[in-house]
């Protein structure tokens, strides 16, 4: 028998601002649920993302139901789970951990099915010949996957940290075929974005906590759309520079509420309603609704 009282939270850096917590518990109320959400942000507790495995164990002994992982214990958190569902396996990063009733931490990721779901109902028409992609952590092999997934024919991944972004492209190349996906370093940014059809921004740069641009706006141009997966606030520096330009774009917050829904689901066993939850996050943002 299902059960009607949750205990669930996030475990991040610079959460404070998160939406998580609201999204969840509205959607809860609505469905008749007792459902209490956590905030569990290392930078209020002073430990590192290594400590990730400590709070793990402590929310399981203390009766959480399952827990969020963010920037930046998405890959961290994986040695310190019992089992991996296959897209978190196949990821390398989790985004999502549920105790389940044996008592096994098993990780999931959402924000694959997350990433794809809000593209197709934001940038339904978008051309995906020459993609670039700017991070390569957890969230960046998530949407880097959804892209793919999508019918992307080449995605080229930038990273601060070369070896993270080739890395990356191994892993996809090893997934979708030889070819589609590159890793290349930031100083040939400027010549990938002119030659580019879609820029996926996956860093955190643009959140509350880490605000500003990722790179000049000089380097946007009128013929690029651009997705945004941070989405607080839902109109980062990045989007705001590109709307100036007349670039079509793509806020994170559809991403944050299909992601969000997925893990509602694994969390509870029941169907959460995403319309509604959509209509929550454009109201907790304080931004208009994009059109249908």
């Amino acid at each position: 028998m299902p059960k009607d009282s949750y205990l669930v939270g996030l475990i991040g850096s610079g959460i404070g601002p998160s939406l998580s917590p609201a999204l969840h518990e509205r959607e809860a109320d609505r469905q008749g649920l007792r459902y209490l959400y956590r905030l569990i942000d290392i930078d209020a507790l002073g430990v590192p993302p290594e400590a990730v495995g400590d709070l793990v164990r402590a929310a399981r002994d203390l009766g959480f139901d399952g827990l969020n992982i963010t920037h930046p214990c998405k890959q961290q958190v994986i040695r310190h789970l019992d089992a991996l569902a296959p897209q978190a396996e196949a990821l390398g990063a989790v985004n999502t951990v549920v105790f389940e009733e044996d008592g096994r931490a098993v990780g999931h990721n959402t924000d694959v099915t997350g990433f794809a779901a809000s593209f197709a109902r934001g940038l339904p028409d978008a051309p995906l010949e020459r993609i670039v992609q700017l991070g390569a952590g957890g969230a960046g092999a998530a949407v880097a996957h959804a892209t793919l997934t999508l019918g992307a024919e080449r995605v080229t991944v930038v990273d601060a940290m070369p070896e993270r972004a080739a890395a990356l492209a191994d892993s996809l190349s090893r997934h979708f075929g030889d070819g589609r996906t590159l890793a290349a370093t930031p100083d040939g940014l400027a010549d990938l974005l002119a030659r580019a059809d879609g820029l996926v921004h996956a860093t955190p740069t643009g959140m509350a906590a880490h605000p500003g641009l990722p790179f000049p706006a000089e380097l946007l141009h009128p013929g690029l759309w651009v997705a945004e997966v941070v989405y607080r606030p839902l109109e980062t520096e990045l989007l705001r520079s590109a709307r100036a330009l007349g670039c079509a774009t793509l806020d994170g917050g559809g991403m944050a509420v299909f992601q969000a829904a997925d893990a509602f689901r694994l969390f509870t066993g029941r169907e959460p309603d995403s319309t509604r939850m959509l209509a929550d996050i454009a109201e907790l943002a304080g931004a208009v609704p994009a059109p249908k």
